[in-house]
C-alpha cells in the first residue's frame, strides 16, 4: 500500500520525494576489488592487467581503463611476467595453474565471502558430498566456484530447475550459493530442493553474502510506499538486477535499473510522489548522488533515507599487494577513489 501523505481538511497535498536506500552502493568485497587495481597502478604503473571486470559496474571499469587498467578475457591475452589482478567474483584453479605456467605475477582480489564459498565446496567434496550449488548459469562467481570440485557440484538455477537435479546418494547432499542472489528466491529454491532430499544439509553459515542481504532488505522497507523504484547498476551485476525484483515483488509499482541519471525516462515520473533510490554493491556514490540531483532538478527535493542496517565490514588488501605496497612504503590500507 502506498503511503498517505499528511491532509489538511479534505484536500489531499502530495509532496514529490525521494526515499533513499540504506545501505546502497559498495560493499566491503568491492571496495577491496576496486581499491586493489588503484593501487596496483599506483605501485607498479600502467599497464596493469585484470582478469574479467574487476566488478560489475561500467563506469568503474570505465574509469579504471582511463588510469592504464587492461581488461582481458583470459590469462593468455596478458604478456608473460606480467601482472594480473583476479575479479572480487573468484576464479577456478585452473585459473592460477595458467597464470603460474605463463610466469604471471598474480594478485587474487576474490571478495573474501566468496572465496567462503570456495572453501567450502573443497570441504563437501573431500567428504564426497553432492553439492547443488544454487546460482545462475555462466555466471563468473559460479564458474569459478563450480571449478573447486567439477565433478561433485550440481548447478541449480533457480526453483523452476530443481526437477532436473540428480544425485548419487540423497542422504549426503548440501547445498551452497551465489553470494548475489535473491534470498526469498533462494530460500524458496531450497525449500523445494528439501521437498526432494529431505537430508539435505545447509551451509555452516549464509553463502549470500551481508551487503546483498542488507541491501534486499533495505529494498522492501520502502517498496510498499515507492510509486517508482530507480536502482543504480550495470545489468550485468546480479545484485543490481535482483534488487529491481525484490522492488517490484514487495510492492513497488514499476522498477528500472540504470547505469546513470541520463538514462531515466521523464515519462517514467508520470503520476509519480514518491521514487525510490537504491544502488548495486558494486555502484559508487557518485552515480546515486547524480540521481537524486536528477530527480531534485524535476520537484522531487525533499529526501527521506529509509536505513535498515549500519555496515562497517573492512577486508584488507589482498596478501600480495599489500606485501609490495609494505615494501615500497605506500599505505597498505586505503577506500576506492569512486566510493
Amino acid at each position: 500500500m502506498t503511503a498517505q501523505p499528511e491532509t489538511s481538511g479534505s484536500t489531499a497535498v502530495k509532496t514529490k520525494r525521494v526515499l533513499l536506500a540504506a545501505p546502497r552502493g559498495y560493499c566491503a568485497g568491492v571496495d577491496r576489488a576496486v581499491v586493489a587495481v588503484e593501487k596496483a597502478l599506483d605501485l607498479y604503473g600502467p599497464p596493469v592487467y585484470v582478469r574479467k571486470e574487476i566488478v560489475h559496474n561500467k563506469h568503474v571499469v570505465q574509469t579504471l581503463q582511463a588510469r592504464g587498467a587492461i581488461f582481458v578475457d583470459e590469462t593468455d591475452e596478458v604478456p608473460e611476467g606480467e601482472t594480473v589482478i583476479f575479479s572480487a567474483h573468484g576464479v577456478a584453479p585452473v585459473v592460477h595453474q595458467e597464470a603460474a605456467a605463463r610466469q604471471l605475477k598474480t594478485i587474487d582480489a576474490t571478495c573474501p565471502l566468496v572465496t567462503k564459498v570456495h572453501h567450502e565446496a573443497k570441504r563437501f567434496a573431500a567428504t564426497d558430498y553432492d553439492i547443488l550449488l544454487i546460482g545462475h548459469e555462466g555466471h563468473e562467481e559460479v564458474i569459478g566456484t563450480s571449478g573447486e570440485a567439477p565433478e561433485h557440484i550440481h548447478l541449480v538455477d533457480g526453483p523452476g530447475d530443481v526437477p532436473n537435479v540428480e544425485v548419487r546418494d540423497p542422504e549426503k547432499v548440501v547445498w551452497l550459493s551465489q553470494t548475489t542472489l535473491s534470498v526469498d528466491e533462494t530460500m524458496e529454491t531450497v525449500r523445494r530442493l528439501r521437498e526432494r532430499f529431505p537430508k539435505l544439509q545447509d551451509p555452516p553459515s549464509d553463502d549470500i553474502c551481508y551487503a546483498t542481504q542488507n541491501r534486499q532488505a533495505a529494498v522492501k522497507k520502502l517498496a510498499p510506499d515507492a510509486d517508482l523504484m530507480i536502482v543504480v547498476g550495470s545489468r550485468n551485476s546480479s545484485n543490481s538486477v535482483r534488487l529491481v525484483e525484490v522492488a517490484v515483488e514487495h510492492g513497488a509499482k514499476a522498477g528500472y535499473l540504470v547505469d546513470y541519471a541520463d538514462e531515466i525516462d521523464e515519462t517514467w515520473l508520470n503520476g509519480v510522489d514518491a521514487v525510490g533510490v537504491t544502488s548495486g554493491a558494486s555502484v559508487p556514490e557518485i552515480l546515486v548522488r547524480d540521481v537524486i540531483d536528477w530527480l531534485a532538478a524535476r520537484g522531487y527535493a525533499e529526501v527521506q533515507e529509509i536505513s535498515t542496517a549500519e555496515e562497517t565490514l573492512v577486508f584488507s588488501l589482498p596478501r600480495e599487494l599489500r606485501t609490495d605496497l609494505k615494501a615500497a612504503g605506500m599505505a597498505t590500507t586505503g577506500t576506492s577513489d569512486h566510493a
